[in-house]
């Protein structure tokens, strides 16, 4: 796997959470409604992350492990305990302000691309960083797909691109708002096996470079042992970490 240049350097430090773990759920619930009665999704999950540890979920489908994830990410609300990431009550945002925490804080990297077909690899990392409001949003953009390999393939639209690299836009985009969280769910869920092995190579060695949390979903056993610690959800618990 080729060596691309540093995207940057900025980070949330370790110290900057003052000893404080990157991602704690304590007594985590989600309860949904549904014809037959109310369905527990996650039954009181207790879970830290240190920054910049590299964390594995694995578990049966339907155990929670993306509901899981999008509660960390501030897209889901839970029913109950709480949920803090980088120091930050998730509880005390609004939507407004979960939305700009984001985009600070969290990048994510999904099975399925999320590319807009209408927009150039450019103008799909940019995106983020114009709503951040970055001037240098297309600068930031281009060095983050220079990063990837991609740095010939800027003015490409996502239907001009490979499987793979457009995993790789998607992997510059998230990276670009260098983020003190990364969230990947099932990153090479929709690429050959040579193809997602480049990608999760990439994808390590982005986080190593930057000091990047990272929080792997997965059912791949070979992939989940890549990470420096494994936990195993099993109908919304966990079993083991």
């Amino acid at each position: 796997m080729p060596t691309y240049p540093a995207i940057g350097t900025k980070r949330m430090t370790h110290d900057s959470l003052d000893g404080r773990p990157m991602i704690r759920l304590a007594g985590l619930e989600l309860k949904l409604r549904g014809p037959a009665g109310e369905i527990n999704i996650l039954r009181g999950l207790d879970l830290e992350v240190a920054a910049g540890e590299t964390l594995g979920v694995v578990g049966p489908s339907g155990s929670g492990k993306s509901t899981m994830m999008m509660i960390v990410a501030g897209l889901e609300r839970p029913t109950g305990g709480r949920v803090e990431v980088a120091g930050q009550d998730l509880s005390g945002l609004d939507e407004d302000g979960l939305a700009r925490f984001r985009r600070a804080r969290i990048g994510i990297v999904f099975q399925a691309f999320h590319l807009i077909p209408t927009m150039t690899a450019l103008e799909n990392v940019a995106v983020p960083l114009e709503f951040a409001g970055r001037a240098d949003a297309r600068a930031l953009a281009a060095a983050a797909l220079e990063s990837v390999g991609l740095g010939q393939r800027l003015a490409h639209y996502p239907g001009q691109l490979s499987g793979g690299e457009q995993q790789r836009v998607a992997l510059a985009r998230a990276f670009a708002i260098e983020p003190a969280l990364l969230l990947a769910d099932e990153p090479t869920g929709n690429l050959d096996g040579e193809t997602g092995r480049q990608v999760i190579d990439l994808l390590f060695e982005l986080a190593a470079r930057r000091g990047t949390t990272l929080m792997l979903i997965t059912h791949d056993p070979a992939l989940a042992g890549r990470c420096r610690r494994l936990v195993r959800l099993v109908d919304g618990r966990i079993l083991g970490s």
